[in-house]
Protein backbone atom coordinates (compact mmCIF):
# COMPACT_ATOMS: atom_id res chain seq x y z
CA UNK A 1 0.00 0.00 0.00
CA UNK A 2 1.29 3.45 -0.93
CA UNK A 3 2.09 6.33 1.39
CA UNK A 4 3.18 9.26 -0.78
CA UNK A 5 5.16 9.81 -3.94
CA UNK A 6 8.76 11.00 -4.09
CA UNK A 7 8.78 12.96 -7.38
CA UNK A 8 12.57 12.87 -7.85
CA UNK A 9 12.53 9.08 -7.56
CA UNK A 10 9.13 8.43 -9.18
CA UNK A 11 8.40 5.96 -6.40
CA UNK A 12 6.40 5.93 -3.19
CA UNK A 13 8.05 6.48 0.16
CA UNK A 14 8.39 3.50 2.48
CA UNK A 15 8.30 4.50 6.15
CA UNK A 16 11.31 3.61 8.26
CA UNK A 17 12.84 4.97 11.47
CA UNK A 18 14.81 8.17 10.94
CA UNK A 19 16.77 7.65 14.17
CA UNK A 20 18.85 4.54 14.59
CA UNK A 21 18.39 4.41 18.35
CA UNK A 22 15.23 2.39 18.87
CA UNK A 23 15.22 3.10 22.59
CA UNK A 24 14.96 6.84 21.96
CA UNK A 25 12.20 6.25 19.45
CA UNK A 26 10.23 4.12 21.88
CA UNK A 27 10.56 6.65 24.67
CA UNK A 28 9.55 9.48 22.36
CA UNK A 29 6.51 7.59 21.14
CA UNK A 30 5.49 6.50 24.62
CA UNK A 31 5.80 10.05 25.93
CA UNK A 32 3.45 11.36 23.26
CA UNK A 33 1.01 8.51 23.81
CA UNK A 34 0.93 9.18 27.55
CA UNK A 35 0.46 12.91 26.98
CA UNK A 36 -2.28 12.20 24.48
CA UNK A 37 -4.14 9.70 26.67
CA UNK A 38 -4.03 12.07 29.66
CA UNK A 39 -5.42 14.89 27.53
CA UNK A 40 -8.12 12.79 25.89
CA UNK A 41 -9.37 11.64 29.28
CA UNK A 42 -10.37 15.26 29.99
CA UNK A 43 -12.04 15.97 26.62
CA UNK A 44 -15.75 15.82 25.72
CA UNK A 45 -16.45 12.78 23.57
CA UNK A 46 -19.18 11.72 21.19
CA UNK A 47 -19.94 9.01 18.70
CA UNK A 48 -17.38 8.68 15.93
CA UNK A 49 -18.28 7.94 12.33
CA UNK A 50 -15.29 5.64 11.74
CA UNK A 51 -14.05 4.82 15.24
CA UNK A 52 -16.14 4.36 18.36
CA UNK A 53 -15.49 7.85 19.71
CA UNK A 54 -14.28 11.25 18.61
CA UNK A 55 -13.16 14.00 20.96
CA UNK A 56 -13.67 17.75 20.99
CA UNK A 57 -10.23 19.35 20.97
CA UNK A 58 -9.70 23.08 20.46
CA UNK A 59 -13.28 23.47 19.24
CA UNK A 60 -13.28 20.63 16.69
CA UNK A 61 -14.07 16.92 16.78
CA UNK A 62 -11.21 14.55 16.03
CA UNK A 63 -10.09 10.97 16.46
CA UNK A 64 -7.26 10.02 18.77
CA UNK A 65 -4.91 9.62 15.80
CA UNK A 66 -5.69 13.08 14.44
CA UNK A 67 -5.18 14.73 17.83
CA UNK A 68 -1.86 12.92 18.15
CA UNK A 69 -0.92 14.26 14.73
CA UNK A 70 -1.86 17.80 15.77
CA UNK A 71 0.44 17.57 18.77
CA UNK A 72 3.31 16.33 16.62
CA UNK A 73 2.72 18.95 13.93
CA UNK A 74 2.70 21.71 16.53
CA UNK A 75 5.84 20.48 18.29
CA UNK A 76 7.97 19.15 15.47
CA UNK A 77 6.83 20.09 11.97
CA UNK A 78 9.00 22.76 10.38
CA UNK A 79 7.28 24.38 7.40
CA UNK A 80 9.43 25.68 4.59
CA UNK A 81 8.76 29.10 3.02
CA UNK A 82 7.59 27.53 -0.25
CA UNK A 83 5.29 24.87 1.25
CA UNK A 84 1.77 24.66 -0.18
CA UNK A 85 -1.03 23.04 1.83
CA UNK A 86 -4.26 21.71 0.39
CA UNK A 87 -6.94 22.06 3.08
CA UNK A 88 -10.54 20.90 3.04
CA UNK A 89 -13.24 19.38 5.18
CA UNK A 90 -13.58 15.67 4.48
CA UNK A 91 -15.14 14.70 1.12
CA UNK A 92 -15.12 18.18 -0.37
CA UNK A 93 -12.76 17.62 -3.29
CA UNK A 94 -9.42 16.64 -1.76
CA UNK A 95 -8.79 13.77 -4.18
CA UNK A 96 -9.45 15.94 -7.25
CA UNK A 97 -7.41 18.88 -5.96
CA UNK A 98 -4.51 16.63 -5.05
CA UNK A 99 -4.34 15.42 -8.64
CA UNK A 100 -4.69 18.92 -10.10
CA UNK A 101 -2.09 20.49 -7.82
CA UNK A 102 0.43 17.69 -8.32
CA UNK A 103 0.01 17.63 -12.09
CA UNK A 104 0.26 21.42 -12.34
CA UNK A 105 3.34 21.87 -10.16
CA UNK A 106 5.14 18.93 -11.78
CA UNK A 107 4.07 19.47 -15.39
CA UNK A 108 7.69 20.00 -16.52
CA UNK A 109 8.75 16.80 -14.79
CA UNK A 110 6.35 14.32 -16.38
CA UNK A 111 4.80 13.51 -19.75
CA UNK A 112 1.02 13.09 -19.90
CA UNK A 113 1.43 9.75 -21.70
CA UNK A 114 3.40 8.23 -18.80
CA UNK A 115 2.21 10.27 -15.84
CA UNK A 116 2.42 8.97 -12.24
CA UNK A 117 -1.33 9.60 -11.88
CA UNK A 118 -1.90 6.85 -14.44
CA UNK A 119 -0.43 4.30 -12.05
CA UNK A 120 -0.70 5.92 -8.60
CA UNK A 121 -3.87 6.92 -6.77
CA UNK A 122 -4.29 10.71 -6.32
CA UNK A 123 -4.29 10.33 -2.54
CA UNK A 124 -0.71 9.07 -2.78
CA UNK A 125 0.85 11.88 -4.81
CA UNK A 126 1.71 13.96 -1.74
CA UNK A 127 1.58 13.50 2.05
CA UNK A 128 -1.53 13.69 4.20
CA UNK A 129 0.08 15.66 7.00
CA UNK A 130 -2.50 14.83 9.68
CA UNK A 131 -1.35 11.22 10.03
CA UNK A 132 1.71 10.86 7.80
CA UNK A 133 3.45 13.04 10.38
CA UNK A 134 3.86 9.89 12.49
CA UNK A 135 4.47 7.26 9.82
CA UNK A 136 8.06 7.30 11.06
CA UNK A 137 9.08 7.38 14.71
CA UNK A 138 9.54 9.60 16.49
CA UNK A 139 8.61 12.00 13.70
CA UNK A 140 8.45 11.88 9.91
CA UNK A 141 11.11 13.88 8.12
CA UNK A 142 9.75 15.42 4.91
CA UNK A 143 13.05 17.01 3.85
CA UNK A 144 13.36 14.52 1.00
CA UNK A 145 10.48 16.21 -0.85
CA UNK A 146 11.40 18.74 -3.56
CA UNK A 147 10.26 22.35 -3.29
CA UNK A 148 7.56 23.40 -3.34
CA UNK A 149 6.53 20.67 -0.96
CA UNK A 150 2.84 19.80 -1.21
CA UNK A 151 0.82 18.60 1.77
CA UNK A 152 -2.85 17.87 2.42
CA UNK A 153 -4.74 18.39 5.66
CA UNK A 154 -8.28 18.21 6.96
CA UNK A 155 -7.35 20.14 10.08
CA UNK A 156 -9.18 23.38 10.83
CA UNK A 157 -7.23 26.61 10.33
CA UNK A 158 -7.20 27.28 14.08
CA UNK A 159 -5.91 23.75 14.75
CA UNK A 160 -2.69 24.41 12.85
CA UNK A 161 0.44 25.92 14.45
CA UNK A 162 1.24 29.60 13.95
CA UNK A 163 4.43 28.56 12.17
CA UNK A 164 2.11 27.66 9.28
CA UNK A 165 -0.64 30.25 9.61
CA UNK A 166 0.88 33.47 11.04
CA UNK A 167 1.23 36.60 8.85
CA UNK A 168 5.01 36.13 9.04
CA UNK A 169 4.78 32.70 7.39
CA UNK A 170 5.04 32.56 3.59
CA UNK A 171 3.37 29.15 3.36
CA UNK A 172 0.34 29.04 1.08
CA UNK A 173 -3.01 27.29 1.49
CA UNK A 174 -5.48 26.13 -1.13
CA UNK A 175 -8.86 25.56 0.48
CA UNK A 176 -11.81 23.94 -1.27
CA UNK A 177 -15.35 23.97 0.14
CA UNK A 178 -18.53 22.26 -1.00
CA UNK A 179 -22.26 22.43 -0.49
CA UNK A 180 -22.66 20.94 3.02
CA UNK A 181 -25.52 18.74 1.80
CA UNK A 182 -23.27 17.01 -0.72
CA UNK A 183 -20.42 16.88 1.82
CA UNK A 184 -22.71 15.06 4.25
CA UNK A 185 -23.81 12.46 1.70
CA UNK A 186 -20.29 11.78 0.48
CA UNK A 187 -18.84 11.59 3.98
CA UNK A 188 -21.51 9.18 5.18
CA UNK A 189 -20.88 6.82 2.28
CA UNK A 190 -17.11 7.00 2.80
CA UNK A 191 -17.02 6.61 6.56
CA UNK A 192 -19.48 3.74 6.77
CA UNK A 193 -17.10 1.73 4.57
CA UNK A 194 -14.19 2.51 6.89
CA UNK A 195 -16.10 1.94 10.11
CA UNK A 196 -14.95 -1.05 12.13
CA UNK A 197 -17.06 -4.15 11.54
CA UNK A 198 -17.01 -4.64 15.30
CA UNK A 199 -19.11 -1.48 15.72
CA UNK A 200 -22.77 -1.13 14.77
CA UNK A 201 -23.23 0.78 11.49
CA UNK A 202 -24.30 4.41 11.51
CA UNK A 203 -27.62 4.93 9.77
CA UNK A 204 -28.10 7.87 7.45
CA UNK A 205 -30.61 9.49 9.79
CA UNK A 206 -28.12 9.26 12.65
CA UNK A 207 -25.34 10.70 10.51
CA UNK A 208 -27.65 13.54 9.48
CA UNK A 209 -28.38 14.45 13.11
CA UNK A 210 -24.73 14.27 14.10
CA UNK A 211 -23.68 16.39 11.12
CA UNK A 212 -26.30 19.06 11.84
CA UNK A 213 -25.08 19.17 15.44
CA UNK A 214 -21.52 19.63 14.25
CA UNK A 215 -20.41 16.19 15.42
CA UNK A 216 -18.25 14.45 12.84
CA UNK A 217 -14.55 14.04 12.26
CA UNK A 218 -13.03 17.54 11.79
CA UNK A 219 -16.43 19.14 12.41
CA UNK A 220 -18.35 21.32 12.89
CA UNK A 221 -18.45 21.71 9.11
CA UNK A 222 -19.46 25.38 9.16
CA UNK A 223 -16.76 26.40 11.65
CA UNK A 224 -14.20 24.64 9.47
CA UNK A 225 -15.25 26.53 6.35
CA UNK A 226 -15.53 29.88 8.10
CA UNK A 227 -12.07 29.60 9.63
CA UNK A 228 -10.41 29.36 6.22
CA UNK A 229 -12.82 31.83 4.61
CA UNK A 230 -12.05 34.57 7.14
CA UNK A 231 -8.32 33.88 6.90
CA UNK A 232 -8.51 34.10 3.10
CA UNK A 233 -10.23 37.48 3.37
CA UNK A 234 -7.50 38.75 5.67
CA UNK A 235 -4.61 37.28 3.64
CA UNK A 236 -5.73 36.52 0.06
CA UNK A 237 -2.10 36.20 -1.01
CA UNK A 238 -1.71 33.28 1.43
CA UNK A 239 -5.03 31.43 1.07
CA UNK A 240 -6.86 30.64 -2.16
CA UNK A 241 -10.50 29.82 -1.39
CA UNK A 242 -12.13 27.61 -4.01
CA UNK A 243 -15.59 26.12 -4.39
CA UNK A 244 -16.12 22.59 -5.66
CA UNK A 245 -19.16 23.69 -7.65
CA UNK A 246 -17.19 26.42 -9.47
CA UNK A 247 -14.48 23.93 -10.34
CA UNK A 248 -17.00 21.50 -11.81
CA UNK A 249 -18.60 24.30 -13.82
CA UNK A 250 -15.42 25.93 -15.18
CA UNK A 251 -12.44 23.64 -14.50
CA UNK A 252 -10.01 25.37 -16.87
CA UNK A 253 -10.74 28.81 -15.41
CA UNK A 254 -10.28 27.55 -11.85
CA UNK A 255 -7.15 25.58 -12.75
CA UNK A 256 -5.47 28.68 -14.21
CA UNK A 257 -6.37 30.56 -11.03
CA UNK A 258 -4.89 27.72 -8.98
CA UNK A 259 -1.66 27.59 -11.01
CA UNK A 260 -1.10 31.33 -10.73
CA UNK A 261 -1.65 31.24 -6.97
CA UNK A 262 0.87 28.41 -6.52
CA UNK A 263 3.48 30.44 -8.39
CA UNK A 264 3.40 28.21 -11.48
CA UNK A 265 1.20 30.15 -13.93
CA UNK A 266 0.59 28.73 -17.38
CA UNK A 267 2.49 30.50 -20.12
CA UNK A 268 0.78 31.76 -23.25
CA UNK A 269 2.54 29.02 -25.20
CA UNK A 270 1.28 26.34 -22.79
CA UNK A 271 -2.27 27.60 -23.13
CA UNK A 272 -1.99 27.52 -26.93
CA UNK A 273 -0.69 23.95 -26.78
CA UNK A 274 -3.67 22.92 -24.65
CA UNK A 275 -1.68 22.06 -21.52
CA UNK A 276 -4.45 23.37 -19.26
CA UNK A 277 -7.03 21.15 -20.94
CA UNK A 278 -4.63 18.17 -20.81
CA UNK A 279 -4.30 18.50 -17.04
CA UNK A 280 -8.06 18.90 -16.61
CA UNK A 281 -8.59 15.76 -18.70
CA UNK A 282 -5.90 13.77 -16.87
CA UNK A 283 -7.35 14.68 -13.47
CA UNK A 284 -11.02 14.33 -14.37
CA UNK A 285 -13.23 12.01 -12.36
CA UNK A 286 -14.08 10.08 -15.52
CA UNK A 287 -10.42 9.41 -16.31
CA UNK A 288 -9.06 8.72 -12.83
CA UNK A 289 -11.96 6.56 -11.64
CA UNK A 290 -11.58 4.24 -14.64
CA UNK A 291 -7.86 3.60 -14.21
CA UNK A 292 -6.96 0.12 -13.03
CA UNK A 293 -5.04 1.47 -10.04
CA UNK A 294 -8.20 3.21 -8.81
CA UNK A 295 -10.57 0.31 -9.39
CA UNK A 296 -11.09 -2.86 -7.40
CA UNK A 297 -7.83 -4.29 -6.11
CA UNK A 298 -5.78 -1.66 -7.90
CA UNK A 299 -4.05 -0.20 -4.87
CA UNK A 300 -4.61 1.80 -1.73
CA UNK A 301 -3.52 4.62 0.54
CA UNK A 302 -1.87 4.00 3.89
CA UNK A 303 -2.86 6.70 6.40
CA UNK A 304 -1.66 4.97 9.58
CA UNK A 305 -0.33 1.53 10.44
CA UNK A 306 -3.94 0.40 10.99
CA UNK A 307 -5.87 2.56 8.51
CA UNK A 308 -5.49 1.63 4.86
CA UNK A 309 -8.09 2.70 2.31
CA UNK A 310 -8.42 1.20 -1.16
CA UNK A 311 -8.17 3.77 -3.97
CA UNK A 312 -11.61 2.87 -5.30
CA UNK A 313 -13.21 4.18 -2.09
CA UNK A 314 -12.16 7.73 -3.00
CA UNK A 315 -14.27 7.66 -6.15
CA UNK A 316 -18.04 7.54 -5.82
CA UNK A 317 -19.88 9.96 -8.14
CA UNK A 318 -18.02 13.27 -8.18
CA UNK A 319 -21.25 15.14 -8.86
CA UNK A 320 -22.92 18.33 -7.68
CA UNK A 321 -26.38 17.94 -6.17
CA UNK A 322 -26.40 14.23 -5.33
CA UNK A 323 -27.99 15.20 -2.01
CA UNK A 324 -31.33 15.37 -3.85
CA UNK A 325 -31.33 11.56 -3.91
CA UNK A 326 -31.10 11.33 -0.12
CA UNK A 327 -32.50 14.36 1.69
CA UNK A 328 -36.16 15.04 2.29
CA UNK A 329 -37.38 18.62 1.86
CA UNK A 330 -37.35 18.98 5.63
CA UNK A 331 -33.75 17.78 5.84
CA UNK A 332 -32.67 20.11 3.04
CA UNK A 333 -34.32 23.08 4.71
CA UNK A 334 -32.71 22.29 8.03
CA UNK A 335 -29.18 22.24 6.61
CA UNK A 336 -29.83 25.33 4.49
CA UNK A 337 -31.15 27.18 7.53
CA UNK A 338 -28.06 26.25 9.54
CA UNK A 339 -25.87 27.41 6.65
CA UNK A 340 -27.67 30.75 6.36
CA UNK A 341 -27.49 31.38 10.09
CA UNK A 342 -23.86 30.32 10.48
CA UNK A 343 -22.56 32.25 7.46
CA UNK A 344 -24.65 35.38 8.03
CA UNK A 345 -22.56 38.50 7.65
CA UNK A 346 -19.49 36.61 6.41
CA UNK A 347 -19.94 37.44 2.72
CA UNK A 348 -19.60 33.78 1.81
CA UNK A 349 -22.19 32.20 -0.50
CA UNK A 350 -22.33 28.43 -0.26
CA UNK A 351 -24.72 25.60 -1.00
CA UNK A 352 -28.27 26.32 -2.08
CA UNK A 353 -28.15 29.87 -0.75
CA UNK A 354 -28.85 32.31 -3.58
CA UNK A 355 -28.25 35.60 -1.82
CA UNK A 356 -25.32 37.11 0.01
CA UNK A 357 -25.38 36.18 3.68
Amino acid sequence: MATYLLPDHDACYNPKPINGDNQIQTEEQEAYDQKLDAMIATLPKNKGWRSQYIFRYKGFWASREVIRGQLLIGDHFHPQPTDIFLAAFMKCGTTWLKALMFATVNRQRYNFSDHPLLRTGPQSVFPFLDTHIFLDHPITNFDHLPAPRLFATHNAHSSLPTSMTSPASTCKFVYVCRDPKDALISKWHFMRKLRSKELPPISFNEAFELFCNGVSEYGPFWDHVLGYWKASQESPEKILFLKYEDMKREPTVELKKLAAFMGTPFTEEEEKKGVVEEIVKLCSFENLSNLEVNKGGGGGQKFTAKVVVENREFFRKGKVGDWENYLTEEMKNRIDTITINRLKGSGLIMGATKTLI
